[in-house]
């Protein structure tokens, strides 16, 4: 775990999904997710803990007095394309651009991997996400008239200027 003090806000600390301070925000996004959209969802099954880790993929926790906040990750989609997931805020911390701020760490560390383009979803039945990526400059993949409930999930992209640690 690597962890990195901002004058400006939140540590941001660079962990693994399974690390026990993941798990209260993760716990809270599965219980929103299944509220949303009617059924279980188990975010720990969806994907090896593996894909989340370098050196293809990176899992980050925004930590305020030790605690999450917020956090998020990324995983390889193809060799120059990292899929954003697990984007998400403490329901007690929100409407404070924290999600904002876990979008830029995980595009500074996509690209410092050589990425050149980011990849995500996100579900109908979240405007907020939808609003934050259009407003965080992601070129939607789909028709932004159609109800996004005719859609399902909705495809967002965004290119990178790649930079080498």
């Amino acid at each position: 775990m690597t962890a990195v003090r901002r004058a400006d806000g939140p540590t941001v600390l660079h962990t693994t999904v399974t690390d026990p301070l993941a798990r209260p925000l993760l716990d809270e996004l599965t219980h929103e997710y299944t509220s949303r959209y009617g059924g279980p969802v188990d975010l720990r099954r969806q994907y090896p803990a593996s894909e989340f880790a370098p050196p293809h993929g990176a899992f980050l926790l925004l930590l305020e007095d030790g605690e999450p906040v917020a956090g998020g990750a990324y995983r390889r989609h193809d060799a120059r394309t990292a899929e954003l997931k697990r984007i998400w805020t403490h329901s007690a911390h929100r409407r404070r651009g924290l999600a904002r701020r876990v979008l830029r760490a995980l595009e500074q560390e996509a690209a410092a991997h050589g990425y050149t383009r980011l990849y995500l979803t996100t579900g109908p039945r979240q405007p907020e996400a939808r609003g934050l990526y259009l407003a965080a400059g992601y070129r939607p993949l789909f028709d932004l008239t159609a109800p996004p409930e005719s859609i399902g999930p909705l495809p967002f992209e965004k290119p990178l200027e790649t930079r080498r640690p």
